[in-house]
């Protein structure tokens, strides 16, 4: 999929808001996927991307955290955070599956399907140039931020 336009979707977002990415051409798009909202990683995640989030600005790229957790979950999550970004509800897996981001992993002993930690980015003009799977938190966002700005 990398070097190939992504196939535009629709999922509702935070703040009452919709997303549709052809609304973003002309911008960078950050798009992460974690698996669950309000949880140690996942908050941590959030945290370094909202502490990022103006130098990402700058470099005219918005970014959009993607679960399958509910749109009131998201709500609460963000509010608490004070992330200054949308989170998308993917309770059906549209944007999961398009993303191939579903996995069987290890929880306590059980084979149990969830997300993978990853984060791909897509260019303004509509083109996946970068992805990462199986992310670890720690230093990802400012990974990221260095990838966008050599864009």
């Amino acid at each position: 999929m990398l070097n190939l336009p992504v196939p535009d979707f629709q999922l509702p977002a935070t703040s009452g808001k919709n997303f549709q990415l052809s609304e973003y051409l002309g911008k960078n798009v950050v798009i992460y996927f974690y698996p669950k909202d309000s949880t140690p990683g996942c908050t941590t995640q959030g945290m370094q991307f909202r502490d990022t989030y103006a130098d990402f600005q700058k470099h005219n790229t918005e970014i959009f955290g993607v679960s399958r957790d509910s749109l009131k979950s998201h709500e609460n999550f963000k509010a608490k955070f004070t992330f200054p970004f949308e989170l998308l509800a993917d309770t059906e897996e549209l944007a999961c599956s398009l993303f191939g981001v579903m996995k069987m992993k290890n929880m306590y002993g059980k084979q149990v399907r969830g997300v993978e930690r990853s984060t791909f980015i897509i260019d303004k003009n509509g083109t996946l140039v970068k992805e990462w799977r199986g992310v670890k938190v720690e230093g990802h966002a400012a990974e990221v931020l260095n990838f966008i700005q050599t864009l």
